[in-house]
């Protein structure tokens, strides 16, 4: 398990979280970067903070990038049921919230993450929005940790 960077590229940043966006660039220039995301996510403007959520993958999608198929596991080891409700609630979840639901999945089978995002929807918007961004830094910092 690696200890947390003192400093990171932008590039490094985009792998950790899916995509370059306007928040990897302006954590790119923070010492200590993946200790001062939260922070940082925090302080931007909520589209900001809503595009930094966008590029993160939905769960139980089919295609995933190299990290997030791995995270997730292979769709072809679960129940095409679950998969099938999982497409339904980050549906309904993205019409009520407006954003991409973003959970840690931390290895958990995608069946263990359907009473998660039931659980979720129940929300407010401001509570899903503070809850995704910490989910998306827990995930960069897991694969940071473990790389």
């Amino acid at each position: 398990m690696r200890d947390l960077p003192r400093q990171l590229s932008v590039d490094e940043l985009a792998d950790l979280f899916q995509a370059r966006s306007r928040f990897v660039e302006a954590l790119a220039a923070e010492d200590d970067p993946l200790g001062r995301a939260r922070g940082v996510l925090a302080g931007l403007p909520e589209d900001q903070q809503v595009e930094a959520l966008a590029h993160h993958p939905r769960i139980g999608e089919r295609s995933l990038s190299g990290r997030s198929a791995v995270e997730q596991g292979e769709p072809a080891q679960e129940d095409a049921e679950v998969l099938t409700e999982l497409a339904e609630l980050n549906t309904a979840y993205e019409e009520r919230f407006g954003f991409r639901f973003v959970v840690f999945v931390n290895r958990r089978p995608r069946a263990a993450l359907v009473p998660v995002l039931r659980e979720r929807l129940g929300r407010t918007r401001a509570e899903e929005l503070e809850t995704g961004c910490d989910e998306l830094v827990a995930i960069a910092v897991d694969r940071w940790r473990s790389s």
